[in-house]
């Protein structure tokens, strides 16, 4: 008996490859995030049970000094390993680049050279049967000629023009030359087609960008004629009405699947209103002025969202549609959850008869420099599904919702419960306002937080202490259902009220911010120190273990003795100096014996913007006052932002990680990588303020008549990963924070 049931809807996935020029400089998404140099990646993506990876030949790597000098030896090697995972390559030939050092976006010979090269990659891959000859041309053509961040930089419309009708000829010509190889090939193409919304001052411009957004495909399906919205405009920029007519009539090149890559920040809002919104957001059209601002930001109903492109682009071409790029740059829990929507909405589709084949999982490594559009080259990195910050690719929560969708089964994280921050109330940054009012609906689903009873939280337990509350402020932010618990609510050196209070509300994790903190105190209370910190911990780990729920707990830099001289890092031996790092130590290792599933993070040196007893700020307020302030010039530590620390430690928690971790924050000075004294942590944290230095007084560690004797040197690597933010930037966001709460 046949079916007529269609093929489940298929995840794909992609490696962030941009290798796009500025000036003379080209900068290499495969270089900076190690893909280039490593082979066992490939291992990895198939592990993850995609079909299809979008997947780089690029021009400028394989040929930057003509075909006669190719070098295809790392391309050879990477298919060939692909092929024999069964996984199938979309090759993609040029990624917002502009070609090898000869050529450009605007010279005439620009399709012709590409072609030449795609003819190269067909026979000598004649298997392939998937390409994106270039990957969204109307972006690229507006970065590289109308807005000048890339080659060749231009800033007017008809350099824009001369860009976007290159690449499109260019992809036309390329899937020729790749079909006389192979006929069956097919053309995967790929746009961002955000939306434009705005007051109804406006309504021109949004309706201009509108029309403008579908210029790639309609160039490519042979629509630009003279009754086509863009054929005046294209005129106006300087293309002749001779070539116009020669693209539409004889250049047509339809795409087998349309890919769109959507992003949260691709829909934009248009507002006359210039004092709503920041100066770095004014510009205009020559005629107008505006604020063009992230439409998720302002819009009431929210932005487009991936349900409305994909059904405003099968009504417009009925060809075969893919998510050709997901990827959202935030905390864990939303990066699931956009993944996990975009899904849904082409699954709900493709359900209605749209012809929805793939979601692809963008950034597999994450990806470099993005904030500034790839305009230089400072490394700020945003994970994808590995994160690199670990000594090899590590495999993040994404991963196993990957492995979920692309096997049929149903995810179950319970942070899937709650919509993303895209649909929460806190997304507006300015008076929202309302899109559909303009005639521009956004038609989003409504997502609603569902009624926290029935979501299973996140227990927090220790209320009234710093890393507590912090914990209870942050996961407010990122929508994570918690139960913050007071000493009297779950007593954790009560096992009974541990299990009843884990019975009760069935948590999917378990926090424990709680602990005797008195380092000197416990000198002369270890009974109560142990008891809390010691005892406490080990009858969680053992709660957690029969609940079958994981543990979060902390430990701290003490338990060492200071005769290091580099960074400690997880595997280095214990040797408390005092009380507290003992109660600490045997608590690692109580409760890694007791539940080894459990995650304990050492961390250092606490400050933050929540409480008045840190370091820091202890040390500004002194210093603010005129009064003297003495800090240790010889004990070397590692300072911890608790803001860093507690997203961090979700991160790790919502990824499924266990065992120890270091988690500290890193010095982006080199005089420091090696950690920071007392006192040099107090001159940063004054001189960012601007706060007179004159009353800091360095003195040894053996003069703060400290009753507990500490470690000279405390200062936490680790070997499972960096991940925490640079202390420079850790200091700058506290004082950020500082102002907020303030002139809140």
């Amino acid at each position: 008996m046949v079916s007529n049931s269609k093929p489940p809807l298929e995840m794909w996935a992609g490696v962030e490859c941009t290798l796009n020029r500025v000036g003379e400089e080209y900068f290499d998404q495969l270089e900076r995030n190690g893909h280039a140099n490593r082979l066992d990646d490939l291992e990895l993506f198939a592990d993850l049970g995609i079909k299809a990876i979008r997947y780089p030949v690029l021009w400028e790597r394989v040929a930057p000094n003509g075909l006669e000098n190719a070098d295809w030896s790392w391309t050879d090697v990477r298919l060939r390993r692909l092929r024999e995972l069964g996984i199938c390559p979309i090759v993609g030939l040029v990624h917002h680049g502009s070609g090898p050092r000869d050529t450009s976006l605007v010279d005439p010979d620009f399709p012709e050279k590409l072609a030449i090269f795609a003819r190269a990659v067909a026979e000598r891959y004649p298997w392939i049967t998937h390409y994106t000859p270039i990957n969204e041309p109307l972006t690229t053509a507006r970065f590289s000629g109308m807005y000048g961040h890339w080659y060749p930089h231009g800033r007017d419309d008809l350099t824009f023009a001369r860009a976007l009708l290159g690449q499109c000829r260019a992809i036309a010509f390329s899937m020729q030359t790749i079909r006389e190889v192979n006929p069956n090939a097919q053309l995967v193409q790929t746009e961002d087609l955000g939306k434009v919304y705005s007051t109804p001052k406006l309504t021109h411009q949004a309706e201009f960008e509108n029309h403008r957004r579908w210029l790639s495909f309609d160039l490519l399906c042979g629509r630009v004629n003279p009754i086509h919205p863009m054929w005046g405009y294209l005129r106006h920029c300087g293309i002749s009405e001779a070539e116009l007519k020669e693209f539409c009539q004889n250049i047509s090149c339809p795409p087998d699947i349309i890919g769109i890559n959507h992003y949260l920040t691709s829909d934009r809002f248009l507002d006359e209103r210039l004092e709503n919104y920041p100066a770095c957001t004014h510009g205009g059209n020559g005629r107008d002025e505006y604020a063009d601002i992230e439409a998720v930001r302002v819009c009431a109903e929210g932005a487009a969202g991936p349900r409305t492109l994909l059904k405003e682009a099968w009504e417009r071409y009925n060809l075969p549609l893919a998510i050709t790029e997901v990827h959202v740059n935030c905390t864990r829990e939303e990066q699931l959850r956009w993944l996990y929507e975009v899904w849904n909405a082409a699954q709900e589709l493709r359900n209605q008869g749209v012809d929805v084949r793939a979601v692809t999982a963008w950034a597999l490594l994450g990806s470099y420099d993005w904030n500034s559009l790839v305009t230089r080259w400072v490394g700020h990195y945003e994970p994808g599904v590995f994160d690199l910050r670990s000594p090899h690719p590590r495999a993040t929560a994404i991963a196993k919702i990957i492995r979920d969708l692309a096997t049929g089964r149903q995810p179950h994280h319970p942070v899937l419960a709650t919509p993303g921050w895209w649909h929460r109330q806190e997304r507006l940054l300015y008076p929202a306002v309302s899109c559909s009012a303009t005639g521009q609906s956004t038609n989003n689903p409504k997502s609603k937080i569902q009624n926290p009873k029935s979501v299973s939280p996140l227990v927090i337990v220790g209320a009234t202490g710093t890393l507590g509350r912090a914990f209870a402020r942050l996961c407010e932010r990122r929508g994570i259902t918690y139960r913050l618990m007071s000493r009297q609510e779950m007593d954790i050196a009560n096992p009974a009220s541990v299990d009843g209070v884990l019975a009760e509300l069935k948590p999917w994790a378990v926090v424990n911010a709680a602990g005797y903190v008195r380092v000197d105190d416990a000198e002369h209370e270890p009974q109560i120190c142990l008891k809390i910190n010691t005892d406490g911990a080990e009858n969680l780990a053992h709660a957690c273990d029969r609940h079958h729920v994981p543990l979060l707990t902390f430990s701290s830099d003490l338990v060492f003795d200071g005769t290091a001289t580099d960074p400690y890092i997880e595997t280095d031996a214990t040797s408390p100096l005092n009380v507290y790092g003992h109660s600490k130590a045997l608590a690692e290792e109580r409760v890694l014996q007791a539940n080894p599933a459990s995650l304990v993070i050492r961390t250092s040196a606490f400050f933050g913007p929540w409480d008045d007893f840190n370091f820091v700020t202890i040390a500004l307020r002194q210093l603010r006052a005129g009064n003297t302030f003495f800090a240790a010039e010889d004990g070397i530590v590692s300072p911890t932002y608790v803001p860093d620390l507690v997203h961090a430690s979700l991160d790790l928690l919502i990824d499924g990680e266990c065992g120890l971790w270091h988690l500290a924050n890193k010095s982006a000075s080199a005089q420091l990588t090696d950690g920071i004294t007392w006192s040099e942590l107090a001159r940063l944290a004054a001189i960012t303020a601007g706060v007179s230095v004159s009353n800091l007084i360095p003195v040894p560690t053996r003069e703060l008549g400290l009753i507990a004797p500490r470690p000279i040197y405390s200062v936490l690597g680790s070997s499972r990963g960096q991940i925490m933010p640079c202390l420079d930037s850790a200091i700058s966001r506290y004082f950020d924070e500082i102002l907020v709460i303030g002139n809140g």
